[in-house]
């Protein structure tokens, strides 16, 4: 049997029509919504996950972007999960192609949660020691998931110490209006502080007033709660 075939199969067995409205709804499939005509299946990210470990040494691009390029949502989650797993498998070591490929189908990380779990393993890592261009370029679009790839990439560079990026790209979005750019970069800040809250303190103290709510609260989570009700009524 066809490969992509014997997949479609197995993901079948876990398609479930009783998930299908809460993720159209969890996801803002409405018109005007950011994820507006994105069609679901039902099927849960850990069951997506047991495939991906099943076949993920045995597809090539071609298989993957059968599933990228599908309007089912767990089939681009799929086929996104592939090529992170083989991303990280040193059995393939194909590093630059499955980033050139990411980077090539970017059009179909066309969500906040696609984005979320492969950008920083595979765009983020790949650019750690790289020209990180690219990165700029998405952060200054016009396009939702790029700005939000620019951002969450960055965690792979948070892990590895450079804080400077994410701070740059966060300011770069400092005045976007929309609420999932917003929680993005205000995450990302909070990693920073994880790591080095002197860093991020410094940074807030130039940059709060000028956050969206959202982002500001997202980015003070963790710290003291005095502290965080000095940002919130601007008294620092």
């Amino acid at each position: 049997m066809n490969i992509t075939k014997q997949i479609k199969e197995d993901l079948a067995i876990f398609t479930n029509i009783n998930n299908v409205q809460t993720y159209k709804r969890f996801f803002k499939t409405k018109a005007g919504d950011y994820a507006h005509k994105d069609v679901f299946l039902g099927i849960k990210v850990p069951d997506i996950r047991k495939i991906v470990k099943k076949y993920f040494l045995d597809l090539c691009f071609s298989h993957i972007n059968e599933f990228l390029h599908s309007p089912y949502h767990e089939y681009r989650m799929f086929a996104l999960l592939v090529l992170t797993y083989q991303y990280k498998s040193k059995k393939l070591n194909k590093k630059e192609e499955i980033f050139n490929f990411y980077i090539q189908n970017i059009s179909w990380v066309n969500n906040w949660d696609l984005i979320d779990v492969t950008s920083p393993h595979i765009v983020g890592d790949y650019l750690i020691k790289e020209d990180k261009s690219i990165l700029y370029e998405f952060a200054r679009s016009n396009n939702l998931w790029k700005k939000r790839v620019a951002i969450i990439s960055t965690f792979a560079f948070i892990n590895n110490e450079n804080y400077q990026d994410t701070l740059k790209i966060a300011d770069i979005l400092l005045k976007d209006e929309h609420d999932l750019i917003h929680k993005a970069v205000g995450w990302a800040i909070r990693n920073v502080g994880k790591k080095d809250e002197n860093t991020m303190i410094e940074f807030l103290n130039q940059k709060y007033k000028k956050m969206p709510r959202t982002m500001l609260r997202y980015a003070i989570e963790k710290l003291p709660e005095q502290l965080r009700q000095n940002y919130l009524k601007g008294t620092i």
